[in-house]
């Protein structure tokens, strides 16, 4: 329809890249651009630290599961939901923050989503790739160790950005008819079985890493066993007590 669209609908997660460096310029754009994104009554709960630390970058991808491009990439940036910059802001003003809540946990993590989905659009819409990397959650709080963040916050993810140098093949989503509902929700799961053959078909022919699955054989063996459960007890030492 328009090349904002036709950008949206060519994304592909990134992972090697070419040795070019980002300039200042490019990425100070991307970051004005996540700075632009929606945020719920402009508390802007968010921050974004630049890991340009090379014994930190070895570090996080370790933390990450082994995850090489993480060191390797020109820019690894760590989104993080930011409550400390509003409990600043309420001391700076004589109060205090009722912290603590399930409401601004959500605040907060959709804050930082939000910027951070701006930024890849940024990113790619200036020749860039990326890749989210949600395996800083895996020890979040040597995570938090390694870059002092405080109380308040957490990291939600990172985010690898470099020049493309590969172009895998698109993962097929979900057609619009199962994900656009109308008035009412939908539980009809008649699409499975086709979504189901579409999937497999990307994986046997995929160039790199074939394999046989399924959507539903990938989705049910990821969730059907308990994630990350050690994030619950780590956002409540980090004031995220989720009342």
């Amino acid at each position: 329809m328009n090349q904002v669209i036709d950008l949206l609908n060519n994304h592909r997660s990134i992972r090697k890249f070419t040795a070019e460096s980002i300039s200042k310029e490019k990425l100070n754009a991307i970051i004005q651009a996540a700075g632009s994104a929606a945020t719920s009554n402009n508390i802007q709960a968010y921050s974004i630290i630049n890991i340009t630390n090379n014994d930190n970058r070895k570090e996080l991808a370790a933390l990450a599961g082994s995850q090489t491009w993480v060191e390797k990439s020109p820019v690894f940036l760590v989104f993080c939901a930011d409550l400390k910059r509003s409990e600043d802001v309420c001391h700076y003003e004589q109060k205090e923050m009722a912290s603590g809540y399930t409401e601004q946990f959500l605040i907060a993590t959709v804050d930082a989503t939000l910027a951070a989905q701006n930024a890849m659009v940024a990113a790619e819409s200036l020749g860039l790739g990326g890749v989210f990397i949600g395996g800083i959650r895996n020890n979040p709080e040597k995570v938090c160790q390694l870059l002092k963040i405080p109380d308040h916050v957490y990291p939600v993810f990172g985010m690898c950005l470099g020049y493309p140098d590969e172009k895998p093949e698109q993962k097929p989503r979900l057609p619009v008819e199962v994900t656009l509902m109308e008035n009412y929700y939908s539980e009809d799961t008649s699409y499975l079985g086709n979504y189901n053959e579409i999937c497999r078909d990307y994986y046997q022919n995929r160039s790199n890493n074939s394999r046989h699955a399924t959507w539903t054989s990938q989705i049910s063996a990821m969730m059907s066993v308990p994630a990350r459960p050690h994030m619950k007890e780590f956002l409540e030492k980090k004031g995220f007590s989720l009342l």
